[in-house]
């Protein structure tokens, strides 16, 4: 496990960032301002291992557009991505208001709101989704994952709609959080392994191995997105052995470093996740399991988000060099 200070690790960032945005982006920490966009297509496939992020959770913007995300993802050179539908349905011209309703919306508006977003799932077209797909690949980021929320709830035609949805993206996994619930875990996998699409349940504090081991043995396309920090806070334990027995079955690990015994979040290298062995693991058995980072820990006084966020994709990097 990587131990480092913040001035450590402030030092590793310099050698550690790609030349085209290291310099802008650490100059820039004290200034809380974005990092500048680099002149080249991003790459952050480092030594075999694709680092990614989840969007636009990381950016803690659920509205934030299809156009913005593809903007901060190629600043940070950023070369692929865990995306939500939200932003690529609001593309395909579904009301805001039906893909991101208020938390404090009444039971009876959620559940009309829902049945609409039902029917306008099951007249919309997927054409325009290969614009969508386009915009970002030629930017240079791959949509290699596609989260989605509120599947155990979606009828079958809307099943069937994700999984196209997903595919025609690029996507090579859908990911969502893990139920407890068998009747669900069969049905998603069934749908899963008819579309042949790897679905990766992501896991929190309270998800067991057996947890995933229960969905594994449901359907053969249902996978486990791994987070490690939440593995080790909940478990108090390393996820490597599970990795290292089940990595067929892990569409990505979420990257974020927490302490043990359901501790906090913290800044790369200061909890008790081991981040850098992991990625090691990945890279040196060549597995395909993005590192995506998901970016949840407290910003720090005289930062900024974007910031931080190439701090930790730094810390990633350097862990692979």
């Amino acid at each position: 496990m990587l131990t480092y200070s913040r001035r450590a690790f402030a030092k590793l960032s310099l050698t550690a960032l790609p030349a085209v945005s290291g310099l802008s982006v650490l100059n820039r920490l004290s200034a809380a301002e974005p990092p500048t966009k680099p002149a080249r297509k991003p790459n952050s496939k480092v030594a075999g291992v694709q680092l990614g992020l989840n969007v636009p959770y990381s950016f803690a913007d659920p509205l934030m557009s299809g156009d913005d995300i593809l903007k901060h993802c190629v600043q940070l050179n950023l070369s692929a991505v865990e995306l939500r539908t939200q932003p690529v349905e609001v593309f395909l011209g579904a009301p805001a208001d039906l893909i991101n309703p208020k938390k404090s919306e009444a039971a009876d508006s959620a559940a009309t709101n829902a049945e609409q977003l039902r029917q306008w799932r099951k007249a919309v077209a997927l054409d325009r989704v290969k614009e969508f797909r386009k915009q970002y690949e030629t930017a240079g980021v791959l949509i290699e994952i596609v989260k989605v929320d509120g599947i155990f709830k979606m009828a079958n035609a809307e099943l069937d709609y994700i999984f196209a949805l997903a595919k025609a993206l690029g996507g090579r996994a859908i990911s969502t959080e893990i139920s407890h619930q068998d009747e669900e875990l069969k049905r998603i996998g069934q749908f899963a392994d008819q579309h042949q699409l790897m679905v990766g349940y992501h896991g929190h504090a309270t998800t067991t191995p057996a947890h995933w081991e229960r969905a594994f043995s449901f359907a053969k396309y249902n996978g486990a997105n791994v987070d490690l920090g939440h593995f080790v806070a909940g478990n108090n334990i390393s996820p490597v052995a599970f990795i290292q027995q089940y990595h067929d079955r892990i569409t990505h690990v979420h990257l974020k470093d927490r302490k043990l015994h359901d501790g906090p979040n913290t800044p790369f290298g200061e909890g008790d996740t081991p981040i850098a062995e992991v990625l090691r693991l990945i890279r040196d058995h060549q597995w395909n399991i993005q590192g995506t980072i998901e970016f949840e820990y407290k910003i720090p006084d005289g930062s900024n988000r974007m910031a931080e966020i190439a701090r930790a994709i730094s810390y990633c990097r350097a862990a692979l060099a």
